[in-house]
């Protein structure tokens, strides 16, 4: 999701492929293991493997918290020996993001296909404001997940679900203000919603989720200069 604004000498990489609307295509989260298979292809026993161990990684989330989820427990829970966690997810990092996987890649379906005003279909001021909204209640019901699975700032900057996101703003800045540097701007929004923020707003100083919406709107009024 959103991470704190990276800067160097050249623009950040975007995904090079793009659905028929220009659109980032949707992108799997989770590590790819099992014989290099991944997605569709998935053999089915891998399927099944890896359908159990996000079973147990869940069930120990919701009886523990993330704190709870270790590559062992996992394992154990599972009833699969260690070394198959490993080999599916690479570590506990990989294994954590791969549970916000499928709320990961429902996000991006919405961005490209949903209803307006997240999908197709709004003009572009409308869908960047739905689009803030959206990631800002979806991280606040996944907060500490979220947190626990971050990695080192660079890597999380770069990582192909933050980067679609942020390709998604990009895309919607340049149809706004198409003489402006997009790719700056959209890092900079992005970073307004990175979840280490929204956790020491809404827990540390109290402030409800309905301030930070709001924030978010006028912010992307005062940028666009549109009108809420």
């Amino acid at each position: 999701m959103l991470y704190a604004v990276f800067m160097s000498s050249s623009p950040p990489h975007l995904p090079a492929s793009h659905g028929p609307s220009g659109e980032p295509e949707l992108l799997e989260i989770g590590f790819a293991a099992d014989g290099g298979c991944s997605g569709p292809g998935l053999r089915a026993d891998a399927a099944r493997n890896r359908a159990r161990l996000m079973e147990a990684a869940g069930k120990l989330v919701a009886e523990h918290g993330p704190a709870g989820v270790t590559m062992e427990a996992v394992a154990a829970a599972a009833c699969v020996g260690k070394g198959t966690v490993f080999r599916r997810f690479g570590d506990r990092n990989g294994l954590l993001t791969a549970l916000l996987d499928h709320t990961a890649k429902q996000l991006q379906a919405d961005l490209m296909s949903g209803p307006p005003p997240l999908g197709p279909g709004a003009p572009a001021d409308e869908r960047l404001r739905a689009f803030g909204v959206e990631v800002l209640r979806r991280s606040a019901e996944q907060l500490e997940l979220q947190l626990a699975a971050q990695p080192e700032p660079e890597r999380r900057i770069e990582h192909p679900s933050r980067r679609v996101l942020a390709t998604h703003v990009t895309i919607l800045l340049r149809e706004l203000l198409p003489g402006a540097d997009c790719v700056l701007q959209a890092q900079a929004l992005m970073g307004y919603l990175d979840p280490a923020l929204i956790h020491y707003l809404t827990k540390r100083c109290e402030m409800p989720l309905e301030r930070l919406e709001a924030g978010w709107t006028d912010l992307v009024s005062r940028i666009t200069g549109t009108g809420a």
